[in-house]
């Protein structure tokens, strides 16, 4: 499956971002979906994961309670809906899909990964 995501773009402090994650190729239904984001200088990092029908959800520490995971399969899509953003989330964040579900899942769980999407936040 090949993955495309967008929805990035500079917003301010406290503000909202949805990025979506569009699949082709294949049905996004049999993956596992999970965000990641790279900040310039650090290494890439989970950000959130989603089960195939969208019943199960784990989130990193730093986002919880602030950022949601979600798919629609009918549409071949996933989303990120980003609120509160802080500068700190400024990073570049890539969709990946896998046929396994992890809590805490790392890079190499994931075999199909989207071409990033740059999100800035301005203080």
């Amino acid at each position: 499956v090949q993955l495309q995501a967008s929805g990035g773009g500079l917003v301010q402090a406290r503000g909202s971002l949805r990025l979506s994650c569009a699949a082709s190729g294949g049905t996004l239904s049999s993956y596992v979906v999970g965000w990641f984001r790279q900040a310039p200088g650090r290494e890439r990092e989970f950000v959130a994961v989603i089960s195939w029908s969208g019943s199960v959800t784990y989130y990193a520490d730093s986002v919880k309670g602030r950022f949601t995971i979600s798919r629609d399969n009918a549409k071949n899509t996933a989303y990120l809906q980003m609120d509160s953003l802080e500068p700190d989330d400024t990073a570049v964040y890539y969709c990946a899909a896998s046929g396994k579900m992890f809590s805490e899942p790392i890079e190499a769980d994931f075999g199909s990964w989207g071409q990033g999407t740059q999100v800035t936040v301005s203080s």
